[in-house]
């Protein structure tokens, strides 16, 4: 089932500090893999972080017209709860916020089986959700919205398969490399006169059984919570992230108040050819279109998923959307009012830009927790005496009518 958007008008978490290698281009397409388990020194590494106590795999995959695509793999130690079967519900909300216009767009697929149709076929459940945060005018993120699943499962050869492993997830990588690629290839073609100048970031999320699998372009972001505590399962791209600013430069690009060259927010984008186009060839470009695609083994300890555009991230942490989700979970189990909250809180801290919220429950109902309404008799009361002549008092004025 798919679900419109519904538009209005106007703690630190631990971290264990791995390497993250990013080779130069090639002219063939190359995969390398690596474990990687503690800070390595290397040549021109780049430091990542992810949370405490994961298995982390990085690869590269090299385009000859494009520059590298990481990959991060973060994999929970065997263990029972590994046998953990998510139970998939999700809801969604977004406002225009302060803007005149709204760009963001998204999707929510829970059973992407029943969507699709034969011949595919994954484990269950299996879902897909998307967030696309459009600048410079709403037609490029539509055009993503409205094409995105045929991007990936027509043209980008996606693989079908009722068994999740290596060879799965790296099929499923490539076919969303390739479906980024081909929907900024469309976006230069002015496809259905989208603009050249517009473009939108693109957060996507699949779920595969108990595998979760992100990929991101641009400055959406997508928070797993885990016990209580938020889990960054992408990146920001925008020029003040280290590692984007260090890729610009290396290219020529600068950095200016913010901005890339001065003029764009975010360093990973599809569309925005008026940029791209300055460029002497694409792979010179320092604005890319090339999504990190980061993959999770969820547990028990696993409640719910935000995905949302930087409207929200702009005002408050993910610590702080985690614990708001979390707490409307527990008050009413409804995702949607939960994605309403969320965008409701930011709009009160100063939000000015589009919002949009996604929120999908992974928990079934042996596993939630709905903290009842609290009883009467469990109120604190609290007691007052009265001397004698005070009570005296007391009863005169309320024979007297109230009146002095």
């Amino acid at each position: 089932m798919v679900a419109e958007a519904e538009v209005e008008p106007p703690s630190r978490i631990p971290m264990l500090e791995v390497q993250h290698y990013s080779s130069a281009r090639a002219s063939a397409h190359v995969r390398e893999l690596m474990t990687v388990s503690s800070p390595v020194p290397a040549p021109n590494s780049e430091a990542i972080q992810v949370p405490d106590s994961v298995y982390v795999e990085v690869s590269t995959t090299h385009h000859a017209e494009v520059r590298a695509v990481e990959v991060l793999t973060m994999e929970v130690p065997e263990s029972p709860s590994q046998d953990f079967v998510p139970s998939i519900r999700s809801g969604s909300f977004a406002a225009i916020g302060a803007r005149r216009n709204m760009e963001d767009e998204h999707l929510r697929i829970d059973d992407l089986s029943k969507h699709l149709g034969p011949p595919f076929q994954f484990p269950q459940p299996c879902a897909f959700y998307g967030v696309f945060d459009g600048h410079g005018g709403p037609e490029a993120a539509a055009f993503i919205k409205g094409n995105i699943m045929k991007l990936l499962f027509d043209e980008a050869e996606f693989p079908s398969s009722m068994e999740v492993d290596k060879i799965f997830t790296a099929e499923v990588t490539n076919s969303i490399e390739k479906a980024y690629l081909l929907a900024d290839n469309a976006l230069a073609a002015g496809a259905h006169e989208v603009v050249r100048s517009t473009g939108t970031t693109a957060l996507t999320t699949f779920i595969f059984g108990s595998h979760l699998m992100v990929a991101n372009a641009g400055d959406c972001r997508a928070v797993l919570c885990r016990k209580g505590m938020a889990i960054n399962m992408s990146q920001d791209h925008k020029p003040t992230n280290p590692l984007e600013r260090r890729r610009v430069e290396q290219l020529g690009a600068f950095v200016e108040d913010g901005y890339l060259n001065g003029l764009l927010s975010v360093t990973r984008a599809l569309g925005d050819w008026d940029i791209k186009s300055l460029a002497k060839d694409i792979a010179s470009s320092p604005l890319i279109p090339n999504p990190e695609v980061m993959q999770l083994v969820l547990t028990e300890e696993d409640e719910f998923l935000i995905l949302a555009c930087d409207g929200i991230w702009d005002v408050m942490s993910s610590q702080l959307a985690v614990n708001i989700v979390r707490r409307g979970l527990r008050k009413h189990d409804n995702p949607k009012q939960c994605a309403r909250d969320l965008v409701k809180e930011s709009l009160r801290l100063g939000a000015h830009d589009n919002l949009t919220v996604v929120v999908v429950c992974l928990l079934g109902p042996e596993h939630r927790t709905i903290s009842p309404s609290t009883p009467d008799r469990h109120r604190k009361l609290r007691f007052f005496s009265l001397s004698s002549e005070a009570l005296c008092s007391f009863k005169g004025f309320l024979d007297g009518g109230g009146s002095r």
